[in-house]
């Protein structure tokens, strides 16, 4: 059993090496903290893992697209331009989420 998680928790280790996955683990990270800080409810800490888990995920997908683009094409292409934006996107769209949640959980706070 441990054979067939091995290659994604290696997956999860390599994120480690990628600056951007890096940076939303350690912003993940810092709202854990927030929130043993902050005491949140039940509901508020499904809210925020589901958050960490979306932004997460979408990131380490959007590395993995970089990386298959880069090695379908190396010069500019405007077809893999496109693909990639769009998979910042959906990285973008997961933490505008992520952090409108973190805000009405703060606003419900106050």
């Amino acid at each position: 059993m441990k054979e067939k998680f091995r290659p994604a928790f290696n997956g999860i280790l390599l994120g480690f090496k990628d600056p951007a996955i890096r940076l939303q683990m350690i912003l993940a990270m810092l709202a854990m903290i927030a929130g043993f800080v902050l005491k949140l409810n039940t509901a508020e800490w499904i809210a925020v893992i589901l958050c960490m888990g979306l932004v997460l995920s979408t990131e380490i997908l959007n590395t993995c697209v970089e990386k298959v683009c880069d090695l379908y094409c190396q010069e500019e292409d405007e077809r893999i331009k496109v693909i990639k934006d769009l998979a910042a996107g959906a990285v973008l769209v997961s933490a505008i989420c992520a952090l409108i949640t973190a805000a009405l959980i703060l606003i419900s706070r106050l």
